[in-house]
């Protein structure tokens, strides 16, 4: 970790590689480590995506999920690569049973300055979240929404609500 850290002029592919053989390690550490690298900005996007994806993918215990969490939600105010914020996202499905991550899907899918990539990938990952009042309470109005309202209120039909 150490290394990866002190070569900031590698490639994204060497810093990847490097990534994905530290990922190998079982260490308490890597998940901190990784959620640094989430959070430099001055790392290339697709090095913070890869992170994104294991983080989301990985088996995390019970007492990473909110720190992780958090970390992805500060991702999604980095402007910078859309790709970037995409993939977070779609990361926050995994992390719906954590505090503000509904709130955030929600007013994602609703804000309609945001890209429809974004705004149907928030709306997917509240799907996924299921009927919790939360997730209902969006869906009822996104079911208003010229671009998702049918698909809104395609899910609030098949969870029996609408």
């Amino acid at each position: 970790m150490r290394g990866f850290r002190a070569r900031a002029t590698w490639s994204a592919a060497s810093k990847l590689e490097a990534l994905m053989d530290i990922e190998q390690i079982t260490d308490a550490r890597i998940v901190p480590f990784l959620l640094e690298v989430l959070a430099d900005q001055r790392e290339p996007a697709e090095v913070r995506i890869h992170v994104l994806k294991r983080v989301r993918n990985g088996g995390l215990r019970a007492e990473s999920r909110a720190p992780v969490a958090e970390a992805i939600l500060r991702v999604l105010s980095d402007r910078s690569s859309a790709d970037l914020r995409l993939q977070a996202v779609l990361a926050l499905a995994e992390f719906t049973d954590i505090d503000g991550v509904l709130a955030t899907l929600g007013g994602l899918a609703l804000n309609r300055n945001e890209s429809i990539d974004v705004r149907y990938s928030a709306f997917t990952s509240l799907q996924r979240a299921g009927a919790t009042p939360d997730s209902v309470a969006v869906l009822r109005q996104l079911s208003e929404d010229d671009t998702l309202g049918r698909s809104a209120r395609g899910v609030l039909v098949s969870w029996q609500l609408k």
